[in-house]
């Protein structure tokens, strides 16, 4: 079974349903036949290097045409669902950011079976931390952490090697219909939008799971029906 998340590294719900599709995994009997794939979504694709100056709450209140204390109000409702799943949210040193080559090594990071790993760190960076996930001398000391080596992260970034894939994963997202995230999308036949608790995760995990076995016991007694 193939689970494609569509997700951003500086969206607060993202990081939320990354705790709860784990916790929700956790508790599915083949998890081990699951495949959790994480693709590029950009919720502000005309942020730059140069935006990380402007703080989240200007940002979010010109975003929804609100004041401060508005925008205040509404990331501390996040923060409090932040910690009801173990994570401690630091809106006050969270900054706007470009996140096109934070995506482009979360694929650099899937070829050596890493981007579950990279997800985790630049999220934790992002929100937690304050780290600007945009810069390069950054994403070089973040994925260091995780055990990718400087040369070949360093390289990536001076060129344009898996900007393609992100923009492909761009491209799925507006097919399928996918207008906000995280979208979690499995088999390519049932799809969730928003961090939802991992117990409705499970269900469409289970559901997915039994029409996928059926359909193969189908396809299996078909083929039988042919041949005799």
């Amino acid at each position: 079974m193939i689970v494609e998340i569509w997700s951003d590294v500086v969206c607060p719900w993202c990081y939320i349903g990354k705790r709860r599709v784990e916790a929700a995994l956790e508790l599915f009997e083949h998890r081990e036949q699951v495949d959790v794939i994480w693709r590029s979504y950009e919720l502000d694709p005309t942020a730059t290097v140069d935006s990380h100056g402007v703080d989240l709450v200007h940002h979010l209140a010109q975003k929804y045409g609100t004041d401060r204390l508005s925008a205040m109000a509404m990331m501390a409702r996040v923060s409090e669902v932040a910690a009801s799943v173990g994570l401690s949210y630091r809106f006050d040193l969270a900054r706007r950011s470009s996140t096109f080559d934070a995506h482009r090594l979360i694929h650099l990071a899937a070829t050596t079976n890493d981007a579950d790993a990279m997800k985790e760190r630049l999220m934790r960076a992002y929100f937690c931390e304050g780290e600007d996930v945009a810069d390069h001398d950054t994403l070089v000391r973040l994925a260091g952490e995780i055990g990718l080596g400087s040369d070949s992260v360093s390289t990536m970034l001076r060129g344009a090697k898996f900007a393609d894939d992100v923009r492909s994963d761009e491209a799925a997202a507006k097919e399928f219909g996918i207008t906000g995230v995280p979208c979690f999308v499995i088999d390519r036949a049932y799809a969730m939008s928003g961090a939802q608790e991992p117990t409705a995760i499970l269900e469409a995990l289970e559901e997915a799971w039994d029409a996928s076995t059926k359909h193969a016991a189908d396809h299996v007694n078909d083929d039988h029906a042919v041949t005799n």
